[in-house]
């Protein structure tokens, strides 16, 4: 599994619509954006300083260069971006019941 971990910094005041923009751009987005079709997507946010980090995990690491690009195309971002990481994810327990 791979990752691709984005910061954002927004106003204070502003992550509540943030967060409403992106889960509206995921549940209308993705179905016209095949490169995000597979990817599981997390959103952390700080509500007191605004700062977000915006994660996308992959299967393979060809899949996340495809999102990438096409995060990168795509609609509106959680704020100013400051940076984006990609990590390889070696261990998880998403798949747990």
């Amino acid at each position: 599994m791979f990752a691709r971990v984005a910061t954002f910094q927004n106003d204070p005041a502003n992550v509540d619509g943030a967060i409403a923009a992106l889960r509206e751009n995921l549940a209308n987005g993705l179905p016209t954006m095949p490169a995000l079709a597979d990817a599981k997507f997390l959103m952390l946010a700080d509500r007191e300083s605004g700062k977000m980090i915006g994660i996308a995990l992959f299967d393979t690491e060809e899949a996340l260069r495809a999102g990438d690009e096409q995060m990168n195309a795509g609609p509106g971002r959680a704020g100013a971006r400051s940076s984006v990481e990609f990590y390889e994810v070696p261990v998880h327990t998403l798949d747990r019941s």
